[in-house]
Order: C-alpha cells, then sequence, then structure tokens
C-alpha cells in the first residue's frame, strides 16, 4: 500500500518520465525507465524509514550555532547518501558548479524564510540544510528526503541529441520547491495524495517561485511564473516543467508531451496516477495565487507570500482541501490586512478566477463519479 503521509516528493512528475519511456529514442527510454525505477525504490525506502520514524522520531541536523548552515555533499554519482562533505558554511565557491548552485539556492530559500516570514530554517528550530548533488548517474530529478536536498545531473550521460534534462540545481526554485515540502513536513503536513497533495505541490510552488524573485528583486508583474525554467535542454520544446501564470503551457513537445495543468476547476483531472494528479491539479491553486499576487502588485512574497506562509503554518490540516485553502487564505488575509481591505478582496478575486467561490460548496470535479466507479471497474472505461 503506498503510504501517502511519507512520500517521497520528487520535482519532476512520474507522468513525465512515463511519456519519455513511450515516446522517446531507445537511450531517452531506457533513461525514463531507470529514473521511474528509482523512484520505486526510494518511495519504498522512504515509507520503510518513515514507519521507523514513528516509533523512533528523527534527529534533524542543527546548526550549530542556531543560524544559516549549510553543507554540501558529493555523492560522486553513487547512491550512498550524504556523500562526502565538499562545501560547508562560509567556505569559498568550489569549481563545481552543481555545488554552488545548491549551496546559493539553500541559502536563499533560508533567507526568504528568515528576513520575510521570521522563520529559523526548515524546521522553524535552525535545522541545518543538507545538500547532496551528483546523485546516481542520468538522474533526472531532485527530492527532500524528509532530512535533506537530493540532486541528479539530468541526462549528462546520453547523447547531445538525446538529452532532455539539465543539471538539476540549475532552477534555484526547484531548490526553493524541494525545500519547502519540508516546511510543510513540518507544519501543515498535507498528505500526498489528492487535493491535500495538489496543495502540498502548489506551497512548494508558490515558494520555489517566490524564492527566484526574492533572488531577483522581481515584482509580480516583472517574474515569468515559471517553475524550473533552465531545466530542459534546447532538444525539447518548453519553458519549464510547470507555469503559475498559465498552467497548461508550459511544453507541448513530442517526447516529454503535453503540460497537462489545468487553470480552472472545470478542467480538473480526475486520475489514479500521480497520486491522484498531485502535480496535475496543483496548477489551479498555483493559478489563483498567481492571480491574488497580480492584483496586489509588488513584490508577491511581502503580502500575497506572507497571506500563504501564515497559512500554511497555522491553518492549514493534513486532508485540506482546495475549498478550504481557498477559505483559510481569504480569512488570513483579513487577519493581516483588515477585512474588505485590497489584499483580501485580491485573494477572493484569484479564487473566483478559478473556479472557487470563498465560502461556497467544495465544487464537485466533473467526471467524478464516473472516473471513481471506472477507477474501481464499475464503469465502462
Amino acid at each position: 500500500m503506498h503510504n501517502h503521509r511519507h512520500s517521497l516528493e520528487c520535482i519532476l512528475p512520474e507522468h513525465m518520465l512515463e511519456q519519455i519511456a513511450t515516446k522517446g529514442s531507445d537511450a531517452q527510454k531506457q533513461m525514463a525507465m531507470d529514473n521511474i525505477n528509482v523512484v520505486y525504490q526510494l518511495r519504498a525506502e522512504r515509507a520503510m524509514r518513515a514507519s521507523l520514524a514513528d516509533l523512533f522520531a528523527p534527529t534533524m541536523p542543527r546548526a550549530a550555532d542556531g543560524g544559516k548552515e549549510r553543507i554540501v555533499y558529493d555523492v560522486k554519482r553513487g547512491t550512498s547518501l550524504p556523500g562526502a562533505a565538499v562545501r560547508r558554511e562560509g567556505d569559498p565557491a568550489s569549481a563545481d558548479a552543481a555545488v554552488n548552485e545548491a549551496y546559493d539556492g539553500s541559502g536563499i530559500t533560508y533567507d526568504l524564510y528568515k528576513e520575510v516570514y521570521g522563520r529559523n530554517s526548515i524546521n522553524n528550530n535552525a535545522m541545518r540544510l543538507d545538500s547532496s548533488v551528483h546523485y546516481r548517474t542520468g538522474y533526472d530529478n531532485a527530492f527532500w528526503d524528509g532530512k535533506q536536498m537530493v540532486y541528479g545531473d539530468g541526462d549528462e550521460n546520453l547523447p547531445a541529441e538525446d538529452r532532455l534534462f539539465n543539471r538539476f540545481t540549475i532552477a534555484i526554485d526547484i531548490i526553493g520547491h524541494e525545500l519547502t515540502h519540508g516546511v510543510t513536513q513540518f507544519e501543515a503536513k498535507l498528505v500526498y495524495s489528492q487535493q491535500p497533495g495538489a496543495l502540498n505541490e502548489h506551497m512548494s510552488d508558490v515558494f520555489g517561485s517566490l524564492v527566484k524573485q526574492y533572488q531577483s528583486r522581481q515584482t509580480a508583474a516583472e517574474a515569468d511564473w515559471i517553475i524550473g525554467a533552465g531545466l530542459f535542454t534546447p532538444n525539447v520544446n518548453g519553458v519549464g516543467i510547470r507555469t503559475m501564470k498559465a498552467p497548461g503551457s508550459a511544453y507541448d513537445d513530442p517526447v516529454i508531451g503535453k503540460d497537462p495543468q489545468p487553470a480552472h476547476m472545470k478542467d480538473y483531472v480526475n486520475t489514479a496516477s500521480d497520486n491522484g494528479g498531485v502535480h496535475i491539479n496543483s496548477g489551479i491553486p498555483n493559478h489563483a495565487f498567481y492571480r491574488a499576487a497580480m492584483e496586489i502588485g509588488g513584490y508577491a512574497w511581502e503580502k500575497a507570500g506572507m497571506v500563504w506562509y501564515a497559512t500554511l503554518r497555522d491553518k492549514l490540516g493534513e486532508n485540506s482541501n482546495f475549498q478550504q485553502c481557498a477559505d483559510l487564505t481569504h480569512q488570513t488575509a483579513g487577519e493581516l490586512f483588515g477585512s474588505g481591505s485590497l489584499e483580501q478582496q485580491a485573494v477572493k478575486n484569484g479564487w473566483a478566477g478559478v473556479g472557487i467561490t470563498i465560502g461556497g460548496e467544495t465544487p464537485e470535479p466533473k467526471g467524478c463519479l464516473e472516473a471513481t466507479l471506472r477507477f474501481i471497474g464499475a464503469a465502462p472505461s
């Protein structure tokens, strides 16, 4: 049975790997199958570790001085984590780009949470930020394993014409995204399935994008709102793995397929794969956040981000759905900025723009009953 409470949260959705395994060249198909197998293997290991952790609370590495402390490890294309420490807090830059990107990206993520939201690291208790780079050979993913970050190098081992992915440290929003899975783990603990799982992915996309905007000091209007820009090689027809501005338009490629994200509840995708569509339906709340942030204007991390952070920290529960997230962000905006304020109205309008009315009934996704019956074998497919 899949353990949704301690699932492995990878940046690259399985549906993308499945497309490559079906439509790619022989080398690409083999790479995708290998990566899918690694996900299953890691997931089983994580579930086993997590059930042990339920008995023995895992100790999180803590910063020696109670502040910011980063260590980057090199796994040297092996599988044994964390690997050899190659850069510690305050060390000069390495000659290795992946090491520096992991170091800088985790540092900026720490800074956003500390300087803007007053949070002391991922667990709010001075957790040390450990990152491992060069994980396996040809590993097309990055993940948070419950205690640290792990990054693959993409398709470095394939011929140039077959390469689809660059190294996974290349995009700072991927780093912010994965570290935010850690924040969610210590706060709302959103179960990694169906709408709670899509909200888990959504929170990671929100703060991943805000980390990138914070680093570049971009306003909401200046930001690209793309998750994973730079991750695709020129062989792929796409700008990134998701877009919060226009879900469904991030990529359209003969090998990796077409971006399946909906931007509105009327297009909600009912699926048994991807843990019930966690990487797919996250497009709906993502677009709601984008709309709210654009309406508020200025730096999105200051007001829209504050509303979402306070909601994640104080209000969401492990089984929260989209309607509850909408109602709670609206309530939080009123508490932070005043009832009827521009900020609260923007949050309301943001959710309305994706088909969710504040205080309304949870919209019944179209075809939900049929999909459920089909899934249990009670309706023709």
